[in-house]
C-alpha cells in the first residue's frame, strides 16, 4: 500500500515537471518566433572604424527585447562609423554610430556640440598613464603668486577649474579596450566651447594636472581652492602699502627782469632870442 502511494506521488511529480518543461519551451518558442532580425557585430568593432558587411550581420531577436534604435537593414550601415567600441555579438544601434556622412577618425567620435582639444602632459600630469580613453578627469590648475598694479599680492593657489571631462585619446590612440597604463606626452579631451576657452587660458597662466575620477560619480566639487595660508593655517597675507612717489624739489621762480636805464646823452642849450633849442653833442 505504501509502495503504491509513493509510486503515485512520484508519477504525479514527474508529470508536473514534464508539463512545466513543455509550457516553458512553448513560451520561449512563442517569444522568439517571428522576432525581427537585428544587426549585431560579427567581430569586435573599435571606435572610429568603418562598418562593413564582414563586421555586421542580421540575427533573429526576441520581439519583446529589441534594443532601442536597433538596425534591421544592413544597407543603412554603409559607410557608417562606430562612435564607441562594439563587442562581438553586441547589437548595433544608432546611439553607437556617428551621424550619417561623418568621416572616420577621431572627429567621428566627438559628440554634437563638443570640441576635441589636446593638452601636453607628462607622467605626473597624466596620472601615471592611468588616464585612458573613455575615462573622466578633472583639471587642476596651479597659479603662482603675483602682484597686481595696485600693490595687492595675489597668493599662489591650486583650484579645480573643469570637472568630469571625457578623455577621447592619449597620444594618437583612441582605443578604449586597453586597460594597461600608458605614459604619453599628450591627452585629447572632449570639451564644450566655453570649456575650451577656459582651458586655453589656464594652461597659459599656470600649470595643469589631470585628476582621475570615478566613472559613474557625477558629484560636483564645491571647493574654493587651496592657498599656502589655507593649507598651513596661516593668517591671510596683508598687502604691503604702496610706496609713495619720491618728493621733488620745488622749482625756483625765475628772477624778475632787470630794467637797464638808457644812457643819458649830454647836449648844449642854444638860445636865439626868445626861442631855445637843445643840440646834442656829437
Amino acid at each position: 500500500m505504501r509502495n503504491s502511494r509513493a509510486g503515485l506521488i512520484i508519477g504525479v511529480a514527474l508529470f508536473l515537471a514534464l508539463a512545466a518543461v513543455l509550457v516553458a519551451a512553448k513560451f520561449m518558442g512563442d517569444a522568439g518566433a517571428g522576432g525581427p532580425r537585428v544587426a549585431v557585430a560579427t567581430s569586435a568593432i573599435v571606435q572610429g572604424a568603418h562598418l562593413s558587411s564582414d563586421s555586421v550581420h542580421l540575427v533573429e531577436w526576441p520581439a519583446g527585447a529589441v534594443p532601442p534604435g536597433a538596425i534591421t537593414d544592413l544597407k543603412t550601415l554603409d559607410n557608417r562609423i562606430a562612435r564607441v567600441d562594439i563587442g562581438s555579438g553586441e547589437p548595433v544601434t544608432e546611439a553607437k554610430l556617428a551621424p550619417a556622412g561623418t568621416l572616420g577618425g577621431l572627429s567621428a567620435v566627438v559628440a554634437a556640440g563638443k570640441r576635441a582639444m589636446t593638452v601636453r602632459v607628462n607622467d605626473v600630469v597624466g596620472v601615471a598613464g592611468f588616464a585612458l580613453p573613455g575615462n573622466y578627469v578633472d583639471i587642476l590648475v596651479n597659479l603662482q603668486a603675483t602682484s597686481s598694479d595696485t600693490g595687492a599680492a595675489q597668493p599662489a593657489i591650486s583650484k579645480i577649474v573643469l570637472e568630469r571631462i571625457l578623455v577621447l585619446a592619449v597620444a594618437q590612440e583612441s582605443n578604449r579596450d586597453d586597460s594597461k597604463p600608458r605614459v604619453v606626452n599628450a591627452v585629447t579631451l572632449e570639451l564644450t566651447p566655453d570649456q575650451v576657452e577656459k582651458l586655453d587660458l589656464v594652461r597659459s597662466v599656470g600649470s595643469l594636472s589631470l585628476v582621475l575620477r570615478n566613472q559613474i560619480d557625477p558629484q560636483t566639487a564645491t571647493t574654493t581652492g587651496a592657498t599656502r595660508e589655507s593649507v598651513l593655517g596661516l593668517p591671510p597675507a596683508v598687502a604691503a602699502p604702496k610706496a609713495a612717489p619720491p618728493a621733488t624739489a620745488p622749482v625756483a621762480a625765475a628772477p624778475a627782469p632787470v630794467r637797464v636805464a638808457a644812457p643819458r646823452r649830454d647836449g648844449v642849450l642854444v638860445i636865439r632870442g626868445l626861442d631855445a633849442a637843445s643840440q646834442a653833442n656829437n
